[in-house]
Protein backbone atom coordinates (compact mmCIF):
# COMPACT_ATOMS: atom_id res chain seq x y z
CA UNK A 1 0.00 0.00 0.00
CA UNK A 2 1.34 3.41 -0.92
CA UNK A 3 1.74 6.34 1.40
CA UNK A 4 -1.12 8.02 -0.46
CA UNK A 5 -3.38 5.07 0.30
CA UNK A 6 -2.31 5.07 3.93
CA UNK A 7 -3.36 8.67 4.25
CA UNK A 8 -6.80 7.81 2.95
CA UNK A 9 -6.43 9.27 -0.56
CA UNK A 10 -6.30 7.90 -4.08
CA UNK A 11 -7.18 4.26 -4.55
CA UNK A 12 -8.52 3.82 -1.02
CA UNK A 13 -11.15 6.49 -1.62
CA UNK A 14 -12.03 5.13 -5.05
CA UNK A 15 -12.55 1.69 -3.54
CA UNK A 16 -14.83 3.26 -0.94
CA UNK A 17 -17.15 5.03 -3.41
CA UNK A 18 -19.44 2.02 -4.20
CA UNK A 19 -19.85 1.46 -0.47
CA UNK A 20 -20.62 5.15 -0.01
CA UNK A 21 -23.33 5.03 -2.70
CA UNK A 22 -25.03 1.84 -1.50
CA UNK A 23 -24.68 2.82 2.14
CA UNK A 24 -26.40 6.14 1.40
CA UNK A 25 -29.24 4.31 -0.37
CA UNK A 26 -29.68 2.03 2.64
CA UNK A 27 -29.68 5.04 4.98
CA UNK A 28 -32.25 6.84 2.82
CA UNK A 29 -34.60 3.87 2.66
CA UNK A 30 -34.47 2.85 6.31
CA UNK A 31 -34.74 6.39 7.70
CA UNK A 32 -37.29 7.50 5.12
CA UNK A 33 -39.69 4.67 5.89
CA UNK A 34 -39.19 5.11 9.63
CA UNK A 35 -40.16 8.78 9.36
CA UNK A 36 -43.51 7.89 7.77
CA UNK A 37 -44.94 6.04 10.77
CA UNK A 38 -46.45 9.21 12.21
CA UNK A 39 -48.64 9.49 9.11
CA UNK A 40 -50.30 6.18 9.96
CA UNK A 41 -51.50 7.31 13.40
CA UNK A 42 -55.00 8.61 12.67
CA UNK A 43 -55.91 6.43 9.65
CA UNK A 44 -54.73 3.26 11.40
CA UNK A 45 -56.57 3.84 14.66
CA UNK A 46 -59.73 4.86 12.80
CA UNK A 47 -59.51 1.73 10.66
CA UNK A 48 -58.77 -0.62 13.57
CA UNK A 49 -60.88 1.08 16.25
CA UNK A 50 -57.94 1.45 18.63
CA UNK A 51 -56.59 4.50 20.50
CA UNK A 52 -53.66 6.86 20.10
CA UNK A 53 -52.19 5.42 23.26
CA UNK A 54 -52.27 1.91 21.69
CA UNK A 55 -50.40 3.15 18.63
CA UNK A 56 -48.00 5.26 20.68
CA UNK A 57 -47.08 2.20 22.78
CA UNK A 58 -46.33 0.20 19.61
CA UNK A 59 -44.15 3.00 18.25
CA UNK A 60 -42.44 3.45 21.61
CA UNK A 61 -41.67 -0.28 21.70
CA UNK A 62 -40.39 -0.01 18.13
CA UNK A 63 -37.94 2.68 19.21
CA UNK A 64 -36.82 0.67 22.24
CA UNK A 65 -36.24 -2.48 20.17
CA UNK A 66 -34.36 -0.38 17.62
CA UNK A 67 -32.12 0.80 20.44
CA UNK A 68 -31.57 -2.70 21.84
CA UNK A 69 -30.95 -4.12 18.38
CA UNK A 70 -28.33 -1.56 17.36
CA UNK A 71 -25.53 -2.51 19.81
CA UNK A 72 -26.28 -6.20 19.20
CA UNK A 73 -25.93 -5.61 15.47
CA UNK A 74 -22.89 -3.46 16.17
CA UNK A 75 -21.14 -6.39 17.81
CA UNK A 76 -21.81 -8.45 14.67
CA UNK A 77 -20.52 -5.64 12.46
CA UNK A 78 -17.33 -5.23 14.48
CA UNK A 79 -16.64 -8.96 14.21
CA UNK A 80 -18.04 -10.04 10.83
CA UNK A 81 -18.69 -6.85 8.89
CA UNK A 82 -22.00 -5.15 8.02
CA UNK A 83 -23.36 -7.58 5.40
CA UNK A 84 -25.11 -10.00 7.84
CA UNK A 85 -26.64 -7.04 9.71
CA UNK A 86 -28.02 -5.45 6.54
CA UNK A 87 -29.39 -8.79 5.30
CA UNK A 88 -31.16 -9.83 8.49
CA UNK A 89 -32.24 -6.34 9.48
CA UNK A 90 -33.59 -5.37 6.07
CA UNK A 91 -35.70 -8.52 5.80
CA UNK A 92 -37.06 -8.24 9.35
CA UNK A 93 -37.87 -4.54 8.86
CA UNK A 94 -39.73 -5.23 5.59
CA UNK A 95 -41.60 -8.22 7.02
CA UNK A 96 -42.73 -6.39 10.15
CA UNK A 97 -44.07 -3.43 8.18
CA UNK A 98 -45.69 -5.70 5.61
CA UNK A 99 -47.56 -7.58 8.34
CA UNK A 100 -48.73 -4.44 10.16
CA UNK A 101 -51.89 -3.96 8.04
CA UNK A 102 -52.95 -7.52 8.94
CA UNK A 103 -52.65 -6.99 12.70
CA UNK A 104 -55.95 -7.94 14.31
CA UNK A 105 -55.28 -6.60 17.81
CA UNK A 106 -53.06 -4.08 19.58
CA UNK A 107 -50.87 -7.01 20.70
CA UNK A 108 -50.26 -8.05 17.10
CA UNK A 109 -49.45 -4.43 16.26
CA UNK A 110 -46.90 -4.44 19.09
CA UNK A 111 -45.26 -7.56 17.65
CA UNK A 112 -45.18 -6.47 13.99
CA UNK A 113 -44.91 -2.68 13.90
CA UNK A 114 -43.18 -2.64 17.27
CA UNK A 115 -40.82 -5.57 17.87
CA UNK A 116 -40.12 -6.80 14.33
CA UNK A 117 -39.75 -3.38 12.77
CA UNK A 118 -37.71 -2.13 15.73
CA UNK A 119 -35.14 -4.93 15.66
CA UNK A 120 -35.00 -4.68 11.87
CA UNK A 121 -34.22 -0.98 12.14
CA UNK A 122 -31.55 -1.74 14.72
CA UNK A 123 -29.64 -3.99 12.34
CA UNK A 124 -30.08 -2.03 9.11
CA UNK A 125 -30.39 1.64 10.03
CA UNK A 126 -28.16 4.50 8.99
CA UNK A 127 -26.31 4.21 12.30
CA UNK A 128 -24.94 0.84 11.17
CA UNK A 129 -24.10 2.48 7.83
CA UNK A 130 -22.14 5.21 9.62
CA UNK A 131 -20.25 2.64 11.68
CA UNK A 132 -19.29 0.83 8.48
CA UNK A 133 -18.12 4.12 6.96
CA UNK A 134 -16.08 5.03 10.04
CA UNK A 135 -14.19 1.72 9.89
CA UNK A 136 -13.21 2.26 6.28
CA UNK A 137 -11.78 5.78 6.30
CA UNK A 138 -9.01 7.55 8.22
CA UNK A 139 -9.76 10.39 10.61
CA UNK A 140 -9.01 13.03 7.97
CA UNK A 141 -11.86 11.85 5.72
CA UNK A 142 -14.23 10.44 8.34
CA UNK A 143 -16.23 13.61 9.19
CA UNK A 144 -17.41 14.34 5.65
CA UNK A 145 -18.33 10.69 5.03
CA UNK A 146 -20.39 10.63 8.25
CA UNK A 147 -22.01 13.90 7.18
CA UNK A 148 -22.89 12.51 3.73
CA UNK A 149 -24.31 9.30 5.22
CA UNK A 150 -26.45 11.26 7.65
CA UNK A 151 -27.56 13.63 4.88
CA UNK A 152 -28.64 10.61 2.83
CA UNK A 153 -30.85 9.49 5.71
CA UNK A 154 -32.31 12.98 5.75
CA UNK A 155 -33.02 12.84 2.02
CA UNK A 156 -34.92 9.62 2.60
CA UNK A 157 -37.10 11.43 5.12
CA UNK A 158 -37.75 14.22 2.60
CA UNK A 159 -38.58 11.79 -0.21
CA UNK A 160 -40.49 9.02 1.54
CA UNK A 161 -42.81 10.97 3.83
CA UNK A 162 -44.64 12.98 1.11
CA UNK A 163 -44.67 9.82 -1.03
CA UNK A 164 -46.22 7.87 1.82
CA UNK A 165 -48.87 10.54 2.38
CA UNK A 166 -49.71 10.56 -1.34
CA UNK A 167 -50.24 6.78 -1.34
CA UNK A 168 -52.33 7.03 1.84
CA UNK A 169 -54.53 9.70 0.22
CA UNK A 170 -54.99 7.67 -2.97
CA UNK A 171 -55.08 4.06 -1.76
CA UNK A 172 -55.17 4.02 2.06
CA UNK A 173 -52.61 3.43 4.78
CA UNK A 174 -52.47 -0.36 4.31
CA UNK A 175 -51.36 -0.06 0.69
CA UNK A 176 -48.82 2.59 1.70
CA UNK A 177 -47.37 0.27 4.34
CA UNK A 178 -47.05 -2.59 1.84
CA UNK A 179 -45.42 -0.32 -0.76
CA UNK A 180 -42.85 0.95 1.74
CA UNK A 181 -42.16 -2.62 2.89
CA UNK A 182 -41.40 -3.61 -0.71
CA UNK A 183 -38.83 -0.80 -0.94
CA UNK A 184 -37.15 -2.02 2.24
CA UNK A 185 -36.71 -5.47 0.71
CA UNK A 186 -33.90 -4.01 -1.43
CA UNK A 187 -31.70 -3.32 1.61
CA UNK A 188 -30.09 -6.80 1.76
CA UNK A 189 -29.13 -6.54 -1.91
CA UNK A 190 -27.58 -3.10 -1.45
CA UNK A 191 -25.66 -4.38 1.55
CA UNK A 192 -23.81 -6.94 -0.57
CA UNK A 193 -21.46 -4.21 -1.82
CA UNK A 194 -19.80 -4.25 1.61
CA UNK A 195 -18.44 -7.69 0.73
CA UNK A 196 -16.07 -5.81 -1.61
CA UNK A 197 -12.66 -5.94 0.06
CA UNK A 198 -11.20 -2.76 -1.42
CA UNK A 199 -8.05 -1.08 -0.13
CA UNK A 200 -9.45 0.31 3.07
CA UNK A 201 -7.20 2.73 4.88
CA UNK A 202 -8.22 1.88 8.44
CA UNK A 203 -8.99 -1.83 8.28
CA UNK A 204 -5.69 -2.88 9.86
CA UNK A 205 -5.96 -0.19 12.51
CA UNK A 206 -9.52 -1.24 13.34
CA UNK A 207 -8.45 -4.86 13.80
CA UNK A 208 -5.55 -3.81 16.01
CA UNK A 209 -7.78 -1.59 18.15
CA UNK A 210 -10.59 -4.09 18.56
CA UNK A 211 -11.22 -5.49 22.03
CA UNK A 212 -13.63 -8.21 23.10
CA UNK A 213 -17.06 -6.59 23.22
CA UNK A 214 -17.46 -6.72 27.01
CA UNK A 215 -13.98 -5.31 27.55
CA UNK A 216 -14.72 -2.42 25.18
CA UNK A 217 -17.99 -1.71 26.99
CA UNK A 218 -16.26 -1.67 30.40
CA UNK A 219 -13.60 0.64 29.04
CA UNK A 220 -16.17 3.07 27.60
CA UNK A 221 -18.33 3.21 30.70
CA UNK A 222 -15.29 3.86 32.86
CA UNK A 223 -14.66 7.08 30.90
CA UNK A 224 -16.70 10.12 32.09
CA UNK A 225 -16.88 11.72 28.64
CA UNK A 226 -18.61 8.63 27.23
CA UNK A 227 -21.17 8.85 30.04
CA UNK A 228 -21.92 12.49 29.19
CA UNK A 229 -22.32 11.57 25.52
CA UNK A 230 -24.55 8.65 26.53
CA UNK A 231 -26.72 11.01 28.60
CA UNK A 232 -26.98 13.70 25.94
CA UNK A 233 -28.06 11.31 23.19
CA UNK A 234 -31.01 10.26 25.37
CA UNK A 235 -32.37 13.78 24.92
CA UNK A 236 -31.90 13.64 21.15
CA UNK A 237 -34.01 10.49 20.97
CA UNK A 238 -36.76 11.89 23.18
CA UNK A 239 -37.14 15.00 21.04
CA UNK A 240 -36.94 13.46 17.58
CA UNK A 241 -39.23 10.51 18.24
CA UNK A 242 -41.86 12.65 19.93
CA UNK A 243 -41.94 15.10 17.02
CA UNK A 244 -41.89 12.39 14.32
CA UNK A 245 -44.83 10.44 15.76
CA UNK A 246 -46.90 13.15 17.44
CA UNK A 247 -46.46 16.24 15.23
CA UNK A 248 -48.91 14.94 12.58
CA UNK A 249 -51.77 14.28 15.06
CA UNK A 250 -50.91 17.49 16.95
CA UNK A 251 -51.41 19.48 13.75
CA UNK A 252 -54.59 17.54 13.03
CA UNK A 253 -55.96 18.50 16.44
CA UNK A 254 -55.65 22.21 15.59
CA UNK A 255 -57.41 21.74 12.26
CA UNK A 256 -54.45 21.63 9.87
CA UNK A 257 -54.73 19.70 6.63
CA UNK A 258 -53.05 16.25 6.82
CA UNK A 259 -50.82 17.20 3.91
CA UNK A 260 -49.26 19.98 6.02
CA UNK A 261 -47.97 17.41 8.51
CA UNK A 262 -46.49 15.31 5.71
CA UNK A 263 -44.80 18.33 4.18
CA UNK A 264 -43.53 19.43 7.59
CA UNK A 265 -41.79 16.08 8.18
CA UNK A 266 -40.53 16.21 4.59
CA UNK A 267 -39.13 19.73 5.08
CA UNK A 268 -37.35 18.48 8.20
CA UNK A 269 -35.69 15.87 6.00
CA UNK A 270 -34.83 18.38 3.25
CA UNK A 271 -33.14 20.84 5.59
CA UNK A 272 -31.56 17.99 7.49
CA UNK A 273 -29.56 17.19 4.35
CA UNK A 274 -27.88 20.58 4.70
CA UNK A 275 -27.63 20.42 8.49
CA UNK A 276 -26.13 16.93 8.56
CA UNK A 277 -23.53 17.68 5.90
CA UNK A 278 -22.55 20.97 7.56
CA UNK A 279 -22.34 19.20 10.90
CA UNK A 280 -19.98 16.64 9.39
CA UNK A 281 -17.74 19.42 8.09
CA UNK A 282 -17.87 21.46 11.29
CA UNK A 283 -17.11 18.47 13.48
CA UNK A 284 -13.74 18.31 11.77
CA UNK A 285 -13.05 22.03 12.23
CA UNK A 286 -14.32 23.00 15.70
CA UNK A 287 -14.65 21.34 19.11
CA UNK A 288 -17.26 18.61 18.72
CA UNK A 289 -18.56 19.05 22.27
CA UNK A 290 -19.24 22.74 21.60
CA UNK A 291 -21.00 21.92 18.32
CA UNK A 292 -23.27 19.45 20.11
CA UNK A 293 -24.02 21.93 22.88
CA UNK A 294 -25.04 24.60 20.36
CA UNK A 295 -27.25 22.17 18.43
CA UNK A 296 -29.26 21.25 21.54
CA UNK A 297 -29.49 24.87 22.70
CA UNK A 298 -30.93 26.05 19.38
CA UNK A 299 -33.31 23.09 19.28
CA UNK A 300 -34.77 24.24 22.58
CA UNK A 301 -35.18 27.80 21.30
CA UNK A 302 -36.85 26.58 18.11
CA UNK A 303 -39.38 24.42 19.96
CA UNK A 304 -40.19 27.20 22.45
CA UNK A 305 -40.83 29.70 19.65
CA UNK A 306 -43.06 27.18 17.84
CA UNK A 307 -45.20 26.73 20.94
CA UNK A 308 -45.84 30.43 21.52
CA UNK A 309 -46.57 31.31 17.87
CA UNK A 310 -49.93 30.66 16.17
CA UNK A 311 -50.09 27.45 14.14
CA UNK A 312 -50.16 28.39 10.46
CA UNK A 313 -48.59 26.80 7.37
CA UNK A 314 -45.83 29.41 7.52
CA UNK A 315 -44.96 28.83 11.19
CA UNK A 316 -45.16 25.04 10.83
CA UNK A 317 -42.88 24.91 7.78
CA UNK A 318 -40.47 27.46 9.30
CA UNK A 319 -40.26 25.34 12.45
CA UNK A 320 -39.70 22.24 10.32
CA UNK A 321 -36.89 23.97 8.41
CA UNK A 322 -35.08 25.09 11.57
CA UNK A 323 -35.50 21.70 13.23
CA UNK A 324 -34.29 20.06 10.03
CA UNK A 325 -31.00 21.92 10.25
CA UNK A 326 -30.62 20.57 13.80
CA UNK A 327 -32.30 17.16 13.38
CA UNK A 328 -29.61 14.54 12.75
CA UNK A 329 -26.77 17.03 12.97
CA UNK A 330 -25.94 15.49 16.35
CA UNK A 331 -24.92 12.21 14.70
CA UNK A 332 -21.62 13.07 12.90
CA UNK A 333 -19.96 14.74 15.92
CA UNK A 334 -21.26 12.04 18.28
CA UNK A 335 -19.95 9.22 16.11
CA UNK A 336 -16.68 11.04 15.47
CA UNK A 337 -16.19 11.68 19.20
CA UNK A 338 -16.51 7.96 19.91
CA UNK A 339 -13.94 7.19 17.21
CA UNK A 340 -11.62 9.88 18.57
CA UNK A 341 -11.88 8.59 22.14
CA UNK A 342 -11.81 4.82 21.54
CA UNK A 343 -10.61 4.22 17.98
CA UNK A 344 -12.60 2.38 15.31
CA UNK A 345 -12.08 -1.22 16.39
CA UNK A 346 -15.29 -1.33 18.44
CA UNK A 347 -17.06 1.71 17.05
CA UNK A 348 -20.24 -0.10 15.96
CA UNK A 349 -20.67 -1.59 19.43
CA UNK A 350 -19.89 1.61 21.33
CA UNK A 351 -21.97 3.84 19.06
CA UNK A 352 -24.73 1.25 19.28
CA UNK A 353 -24.79 1.59 23.07
CA UNK A 354 -24.98 5.37 22.85
CA UNK A 355 -27.79 4.88 20.38
CA UNK A 356 -29.54 2.58 22.87
CA UNK A 357 -29.67 5.59 25.20
CA UNK A 358 -31.12 7.58 22.28
CA UNK A 359 -33.83 4.97 21.83
CA UNK A 360 -34.71 4.77 25.51
CA UNK A 361 -35.34 8.49 25.15
CA UNK A 362 -37.35 7.79 22.00
CA UNK A 363 -39.46 5.23 23.84
CA UNK A 364 -40.27 7.71 26.59
CA UNK A 365 -40.93 10.57 24.18
CA UNK A 366 -43.39 8.59 22.08
CA UNK A 367 -45.04 6.77 24.98
CA UNK A 368 -45.40 9.82 27.22
CA UNK A 369 -46.83 11.74 24.29
CA UNK A 370 -49.62 9.18 23.95
CA UNK A 371 -50.22 8.73 27.67
CA UNK A 372 -50.34 12.43 28.52
CA UNK A 373 -52.50 13.20 25.51
CA UNK A 374 -55.07 10.60 26.57
CA UNK A 375 -54.92 11.91 30.15
CA UNK A 376 -55.09 15.65 29.44
CA UNK A 377 -56.29 16.00 25.84
CA UNK A 378 -53.15 18.03 25.05
CA UNK A 379 -49.50 17.59 24.08
CA UNK A 380 -48.40 20.81 25.83
CA UNK A 381 -46.66 19.17 28.81
CA UNK A 382 -44.47 16.99 26.60
CA UNK A 383 -43.63 19.87 24.24
CA UNK A 384 -42.31 21.97 27.13
CA UNK A 385 -40.45 18.98 28.53
CA UNK A 386 -38.54 18.75 25.22
CA UNK A 387 -37.48 22.39 25.70
CA UNK A 388 -36.17 21.74 29.23
CA UNK A 389 -34.31 18.63 28.09
CA UNK A 390 -32.67 20.59 25.26
CA UNK A 391 -31.16 23.03 27.72
CA UNK A 392 -30.02 20.16 29.94
CA UNK A 393 -28.28 18.50 26.97
CA UNK A 394 -26.61 21.77 25.99
CA UNK A 395 -24.91 21.76 29.40
CA UNK A 396 -23.90 18.10 29.71
CA UNK A 397 -21.82 18.12 26.52
CA UNK A 398 -19.53 20.92 27.67
CA UNK A 399 -17.32 18.80 30.04
CA UNK A 400 -16.58 16.15 27.35
CA UNK A 401 -12.89 15.56 26.60
CA UNK A 402 -12.09 15.03 22.92
CA UNK A 403 -8.72 13.35 23.56
CA UNK A 404 -8.19 9.57 23.24
CA UNK A 405 -9.51 7.81 26.32
CA UNK A 406 -6.81 6.39 28.64
CA UNK A 407 -6.60 2.67 27.94
CA UNK A 408 -6.59 0.73 31.26
CA UNK A 409 -3.67 -1.59 31.79
CA UNK A 410 -5.84 -4.70 31.76
CA UNK A 411 -7.21 -3.73 28.33
CA UNK A 412 -3.74 -2.92 27.02
CA UNK A 413 -2.90 -6.47 27.84
CA UNK A 414 -5.87 -7.61 25.77
CA UNK A 415 -8.35 -8.35 28.53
Amino acid sequence: MTMRDESGGGAALRAFLPMLLCGCLIAAATMGVRSAFGLFTDPLILDKGWTREDYALAMALQNLCWGIGTPLAGTIVDRFGPVPAFAGGGLLYALGLGLLPFAGSPLEMLLTGGVMVGFGQGAASHFIVLSAFARRLPATHRPWALGIGTAAASFGQFAFVPLGQAVIDLHGWSTAALALAAMLATVPLLGLVFLRPGRVATAGTARADRLPALAAVRWAFSHPSYLWLFTGFFVCGFQLAFITIHLPPYLGDVGADPSLAAWAIGVVGLFNIVGSYLSGLLSGRMPKRLLLSLIYFFRGLAIAHFLVLPVTPVTVLAFAAVMGLLWLSTVPPTSDLIAAMFGTGNIATLFGLVFLSHQVGSFLGVWLGGVLYEATGSYDAVWWLTVALAMFAALVHLPISERPAPRPAAFRAGG
